[in-house]
């Protein structure tokens, strides 16, 4: 990589990054304000421009009218309900298209200046592709709550949530590369960073269920569900449905979530645990990560409390993209030396000089 380009393309980088976080709040603004289903036609190129004239808003409204949505819960809206709900899905999406642009004009420029090495110009690709993937994603959930029953399948929606968290990740991941972070060694902790990963990423789906299946509305109790530990009637959801409740019960899907969420703060203490003993940037990191998950174990608590109110919702939601970053940059930062890599870096560098 061309030196000069080092500290714009890891700008660039981290822009796109934030950029699709912001695409995942405004995405669960989106959910919990029960807009998501108001745009019944995906249009990649002409619905970048919103009704701009009555009538145009009325064909709109009449598209919304014709969707299961409207007619079970909805045919009570008139226009300006309708244009309340059509904002924010339509604001989701042209955000997306905004992050495509972002991600584009840049990446010709850098390209066509020869600023990639080869392996960052295959990390772009795989940026890309996950883009666009997401955008197909996106509608594909969105298809499920257009057919029969106005709302959008849960399996969809966990799996638009988990793929737009693993491209943050990766794109951050990337990004932390072209800076050139220093690596440390942390065996044990890269290994126990990975485990971490692991159980965030199966904690995250589990809250992506929660959400699809609006689970969160039901035993607004902490940390008994009402008044047991677990309620009988989970039981009855598994002699109904054998093991496929612990990923469509409503109540054994939030039970599964807590759990993991204490879980999570175990893996965590160890980590920090282990980090106290480690280099000054991993005892760090491990500290910010040890706060984030406390503050997001709180979070989640009172949003089931108080029964998903919209705010503590989103801000719920951020603060897993927060542990996510966390987590990510303790990975990074505690991968062991590769002493055949650093050679191949060497001689990489030397030939980047020499041209």
């Amino acid at each position: 990589m061309k030196k000069q380009y080092q500290s714009a393309i890891y700008n660039w980088l981290m822009i796109g990054c934030l950029m699709v976080t912001c695409m995942v709040v405004v995405g669960g603004i989106t959910r919990l304000t029960q807009s998501g289903l108001s745009m019944v036609k995906w249009e990649p190129i002409k619905g970048a421009i919103p009704p701009l004239t009555e009538e145009a808003w009325q064909e709109e409204f009449r598209a919304y009218q014709s969707s299961p949505e409207y007619e079970v819960y909805n045919t009570h809206f008139g226009l300006s309900e309708f244009k309340q709900i059509y904002f924010w899905e339509y604001f989701h999406r042209l955000l997306g298209r905004i992050v495509g642009l972002v991600f584009l004009f840049p990446c010709i420029y850098f390209w066509a200046k020869g600023a990639f090495t080869s392996r960052l110009k295959k990390q772009v690709v795989i940026i890309f592709l996950g883009g666009l993937f997401q955008g197909v994603l996106g509608w594909y959930m969105v298809m499920s709550g257009l057919v029969d029953l106005p709302y959008v399948s849960h399996y969809r929606l966990a799996a638009h949530l988990i793929t737009a968290l693993a491209l943050i990740a990766y794109i951050f991941w990337v990004a932390l590369e072209v800076r050139g972070t220093r690596v440390n060694q942390g065996k044990l902790l890269h290994q126990l960073s990975i485990g971490m990963l692991v159980l965030v990423g199966v904690q995250i789906l589990y809250g992506a269920f929660v959400a699809g299946l609006k689970a969160g509305l039901l035993y607004n109790t902490f940390p008994k569900m009402g008044y047991q530990w677990i309620p009988e009637e989970l039981g009855i959801a598994f002699q109904m449905n054998g093991w496929m409740a612990i990923i469509e019960s409503h109540g054994v899907v939030q039970l599964i979530h807590r759990v993991l969420g204490v879980a999570v703060l175990v893996m965590v203490s160890i980590i920090w645990v282990k980090t106290r003993k480690s280099t000054a940037s991993i005892f760090i990191a491990g500290n910010v990560l040890m706060a984030l998950v406390i503050v997001q174990f709180l979070l989640g608590v009172f949003t089931l409390i108080y029964a998903v109110p919209i705010t503590l919702g989103v801000i719920h939601q951020l603060g897993a993209v927060m542990v996510l970053f966390s987590i990510i940059y303790l990975l990074y930062i505690t991968r062991p030396h590769n002493e055949n890599s650093i050679k191949i870096e060497g001689r990489a560098k030397k030939k980047e000089s020499l041209i």
